[in-house]
């Protein structure tokens, strides 16, 4: 455990790291990296906001981001040209890291739904589908387990827009509903700021009740990481009911199905189920 002598050391050396006062999180303490592993390394930024009860943003830390965003959204930040988020490729618009420029930018879109996708692919393919021209709604992604930088502008979005709904596509497996959970209720990893970006995010799919559509063969067993997130989170005192049952049936039955899956059906259908599950009200 290092001593807060060290950690403000880390913190002083920020200032060298770039000339605009901006260091990438992955840089903080990398003078120290033959000395520490990794696993230490990356608690740095950690240690610096729970010891001065401060955001990253404040300090100028920028997070490394994976995320990306595409459908009915118009970024502008001022004295930039706007970014129109539905005339995009497929990847769509990448979110930097740089927390303080996200904080900057005007928000506009006449969308009435924002989707949390947890697949880069499923994105892609919704994206390619142009989904958000059929049903009014922004795609966003952080490709896997979420970063900071796509949590911090999906809570911007929702404090933004407080009546357009957030809705969570994830694999029916312990893994999906921690990252669900992630954005719902913020992550132990990121101490003090664990909940400053949680965002009301409703359980779209899959869950148990679309197991129907799925075909025997597409199941999987479920791995001992799995069972291991699992018991992580049933041990959770934050998990609502509805969440738990769910999780309880995975381990009951031992599998776990992916949103791809679904593409038995074609590869339309799965803008088409989004559709009519958000219209029918179902989701948790």
């Amino acid at each position: 455990m290092e001593s807060h002598g060290d950690v403000l050391q880390d913190l002083g050396r920020r200032e060298a790291c770039h000339p605009a006062g901006v260091v990438l999180q992955t840089t903080i303490g990398l003078t120290q990296v033959l000395q520490l592993s990794a696993p230490c390394q990356s608690n740095h930024p950690r240690d610096v906001v729970s010891l001065l009860r401060c955001t990253r943003q404040s300090l100028g830390i920028m997070a490394s981001s994976r995320g990306a965003l595409i459908g009915r959204l118009v970024l502008h930040e001022p004295e930039e040209e706007h970014i129109d988020c539905s005339i995009l490729g497929p990847s769509g618009h990448a979110i930097t890291g740089d927390l303080n420029q996200l904080s900057r930018l005007n928000l506009s879109s006449d969308a009435r739904y924002l989707i949390l996708v947890e697949k880069d692919a499923i994105f892609q393919r919704l994206a390619e589908d142009r989904l958000y021209n059929q049903l009014p709604c922004i795609l966003i992604t952080a490709k896997g387990y979420p970063d900071i930088a796509t949590r911090f502008i999906l809570h911007r979005l929702s404090q933004t827009f407080p009546n357009m709904p957030i809705f969570a596509l994830v694999d029916w497996n312990p893994a999906g509903l921690s990252i669900l959970c992630t954005y719902k209720y913020g992550s132990i990893s990121m101490g003090l700021e664990s909940y400053r970006y949680a965002c009301n995010v409703k359980w779209l799919g899959l869950r148990g009740d679309d197991l129907q559509l799925i075909p025997q063969s597409a199941f999987q067993e479920l791995k001992p990481r799995d069972l291991q997130i699992a018991k992580s989170l049933l041990s959770s005192k934050f998990l609502q009911d509805t969440h738990r049952a769910e999780l309880t049936r995975m381990v009951e039955t031992g599998t776990r199905a992916e949103i791809e899956a679904l593409y038995c059906h074609g590869f339309d259908f799965l803008g088409k189920f989004i559709a009519r599950k958000i219209v029918q009200g179902d989701y948790i």
